[in-house]
């Protein structure tokens, strides 16, 4: 490849990136998950009566732009008809808001989609719930969490620290309002009653089909069990139960009034309050809807609410690949985005402690205002970001040291890390009737997470292989490699994400390209190249649990491959090459591949189009690829 193309490609991402940095020095690309907070937020505001019609005019027309021509709403673009849940939840919220009837012409073609479809029977467990509690769907005669398993202690041998913290931070609202079966909708609310199928399933009898299996009924055994030695069911029993469910929530709101900074777990949070005798119009309501409002952002002219913001990751990820371009740690640009991301360093205890209790705070976590729920990953990012800073400052050495300290600390008992709290993977878990169980209620190692804690660990804290945590986590991942060589990423898409994480990881720490494991991984990338030098994966891989191509490449999963492959490779190759010319041709063509979800959330729930990473991976790839093998 010629050295002058890939400098000037790297001049060209570097000056695009420094344009678009804000004033405070972070950068806010969108976290854009889709239409579902949007339809949500229409539906909150006219339940709540908050008059903005501005704001919902805007949401209106941004999920109309993303109907398909069948009528439905899709979760990505390969996906093959359309989405059920989110078509739903699309035609509810252009009903809600009053703008759209179900007389015109493209929520016609949405209701015949959602009828063809299985109706709200077939939706999936969250978007039931929303449903439910806004007043067009029954709770189920047995609701599935008895209220005390609250007071339940984490020593028990089952409590609600079992569930991982974003599983809990959704569920406790939930806990509430289907202990009250509360639900509340507008006067002028709109009927979803034709979207039945069945006149059953209109019933307070009918049970979700969720609710009908043998994993359920002993899912609900095992919390009665627990609820049962609380010595029956006293009054006080529940009052206090009552009230430490509202003291959960209030405890954890945020400078911005959200639960956490994210929005679905502050939408039902809203209404569980209400439940509970809160006006509407109370100050904790009325911050929480102006920290959501606060969530939006400008995505291609529409405006889009975001479920959190990415603007700790976005910077901490912009910084690092800014340096691996050249850039010193001096520079200006540089030098604002890390006294941002010193100013988001957590000092404050989470609930992070129950299993990591002798950690002191140190991390950092995914959102702007995020300022008690730090996660591996943005941890590890700020602190590569930060490296060159607070390494050679006296003054922000205990800074580093804090970062460091309470990476290792999270550690899991197996080897590997998890996003957010350490060894909390209890399988008994993926026995409730929600959809992708295993990675919403637990929070298990991950190939994704490991890797890159090992890259760092390796290329920063010089921890290589035959130190114990390193050691630990290289054993992991090398019993997590997939028979085909690759690595499934629990938080990218999928197999490209996790195997490269992998692949950067084992080589900072020290192992040999020669490794049958390396050269396995390096072989099956080498194997799912595209015919034009990119490599493209469709969520489908989330779905299906095994690789799956998206028929297309993308710069995102490009150059995950090819910074993969120049991590593990000696001299170049023919497919480095090809990628290479990959993202230079096509890094400013515009085409659906660009919108392409590289994230996931919850798999065929919720993927994540991160408007930031077809700049952040194609610089980091010609960065590596230029440090490498053009003796620069």
């Amino acid at each position: 490849m010629n050295h002058q193309h890939v400098q000037l490609e790297i001049n060209r991402l570097v000056y695009h990136l420094k344009q678009d940095q804000t004033a405070d020095g972070s950068w806010n690309y969108p976290f854009d998950t889709g239409i579902t907070a949007d339809a949500y937020m229409i539906i909150l505001l006219k339940i709540l009566d908050i008059e903005d019609a501005p704001l919902i005019e805007a949401l209106v027309k941004r999920i109309e732009s993303r109907q398909t021509e069948n009528g439905s709403w899709k979760l990505f673009h390969d996906e093959k008809e359309g989405n059920l849940s989110v078509t739903i939840e699309a035609y509810y919220g252009l009903l809600y808001s009053g703008l759209r009837k179900k007389q015109d012409p493209h929520m016609r073609k949405a209701k015949q989609f959602i009828l063809s479809n299985g109706g709200i029977k077939q939706t999936n467990t969250l978007t039931k719930m929303m449903l439910t509690v806004t007043g067009q769907y029954k709770w189920p005669p047995l609701f599935p969490i008895p209220l005390e398993v609250i007071l339940l202690p984490p020593t028990f041998f089952i409590n609600i620290y079992d569930l991982s913290v974003y599983g809990r931070v959704n569920l406790i609202p939930l806990l509430l309002l289907g202990h009250k079966k509360y639900q509340i909708k507008s006067s002028n609310a709109p009927s979803l009653k034709d979207l039945y199928q069945t006149r059953e399933e209109r019933t307070e009898e009918y049970v979700w089909e969720e609710y009908r299996t043998d994993e359920y009924r002993s899912f609900f055994s095992k919390l009665q069990t627990g609820v049962k030695t609380l010595i029956g069911y006293p009054d006080y029993l529940h009052s206090l139960a009552l009230e430490s469910t509202k003291r959960y929530m209030l405890d954890r709101l945020e400078p911005d009034g959200t639960l956490y900074n994210y929005f679905v777990s502050t939408f039902f949070m809203i209404f569980a309050l209400l439940s509970t005798g809160y006006s509407k119009k109370d100050p904790v309501i009325l911050k929480a809807v102006a920290g959501l409002k606060g969530m939006a952002c400008s995505v291609d002219g529409y405006t889009h609410i975001q479920f959190t913001t990415a603007h700790v990751w976005n910077t901490s990820l912009i910084s690092y690949a800014l340096q691996e371009a050249g850039l010193p740690s001096k520079d200006q640009t540089v030098k604002a985005a890390n006294q941002y991301l010193l100013s988001r360093q957590h000092y404050m205890y989470g609930d992070w402690l129950v299993h990591n209790p002798n950690a002191v705070p140190g991390g950092w976590g995914f959102s702007d205002l995020n300022t008690m729920n730090p996660d591996v990953d943005d941890t590890t990012a700020s602190l590569r970001a930060l490296a060159g800073q607070l390494q050679t400052t006296p003054d922000n050495q205990n800074s580093w040291q804090r970062g460091v300290a309470f990476t290792i600390s999270m550690q899991n008992d197996d080897g590997g890390f998890p996003a957010f709290e350490r060894n909390n993977d209890h399988k008994w878990l993926h026995l409730t009737p929600f959809e992708g169980a295993k990675y919403f209620l637990t929070d298990p190692s991950t190939a994704d997470l490991t890797g890159r804690t090992l890259e760092f660990l390796g290329n920063y804290t010089n921890l290589k292989k035959p130190e114990k945590v390193s050691k630990k986590a290289v054993d992991w991942l090398l019993k997590d490699q997939e028979r085909d060589g690759s690595w499934y990423g629990r938080w990218g898409i999928c197999y490209l994400y996790g195997t490269w994480a992998a692949l950067t990881g084992l080589k900072a720490a020290g192992q040999s390209s020669e490794h049958p494991a390396i050269q396995k991984a390096l072989a099956w990338l080498k194997k799912v190249q595209n015919k034009d030098g990119g490599w493209g994966e469709s969520c489908y891989s989330d779905i299906k649990q095994h690789y799956m191509p998206l028929g297309a490449s993308t710069l995102t999963h490009t150059a995950w491959a090819v910074d993969a492959l120049v991590s593990a490779s000696e001299k170049t190759t023919p497919e480095i090459e090809k990628g290479i010319t990959y993202l230079i041709r096509e890094a400013q063509k515009e085409s659906w591949t660009n919108d392409y979800p590289a994230g996931q959330a919850l798999a065929n729930l919720s993927y994540i189009h991160y408007h930031s990473y077809r700049y952040i991976y194609p610089l980091l790839a010609l960065s590596h690829y230029r440090n490498k093998f053009m003796n620069v």
